[in-house]
């Protein structure tokens, strides 16, 4: 797949506040050549096109991969909305369908499109030291 899949617009950022924001698992699993088919850089750069992108390592739900977590803006986050974790997430319009969200702006803010039900999980919760 190429950049074109993902297209190349970039959307107006929101004024004041902080903007929504987008993590994208990039470690054992998702962003590897495990999850085939899938332009892994070119998927990070269309996201990066609408919002703050973070990299980052595993987070542990690797039979979720490519894993996506949309974090809410700073309002969205005064008005009650949470991170959306989104899973196998292997397909250009799926990428389209969360950069359209991003740049509406996302959870708490935007309704989310039924079409990422299909990929809307809740993370197990993290081990903590004891």
């Amino acid at each position: 797949m190429g950049d074109e899949a993902y297209g190349t617009e970039v959307a107006a950022r929101p004024v004041g506040g902080v903007p929504c924001r987008v993590v994208v698992c990039r470690d054992c699993c998702c962003g590897t050549a495990k999850v085939t088919g899938v332009d892994h850089a070119a998927q990070t750069a269309r996201l990066r096109a609408e919002a703050p992108v973070r990299v980052s390592a595993c987070l542990d739900v690797c039979e979720q991969a490519n894993v996506i977590v949309v974090q809410p803006s700073s309002a969205g986050r005064a008005g009650g909305a949470r991170p959306v974790w989104l899973g196998l997430v292997n397909d250009p319009d799926a990428t389209e369908d969360i950069a359209a969200w991003v740049r509406a702006g996302g959870p708490g803010i935007a309704p989310c499109p039924e079409i990422l039900d299909l990929y809307t999980f809740t993370p197990p919760r993290r081990r903590t030291a004891s």
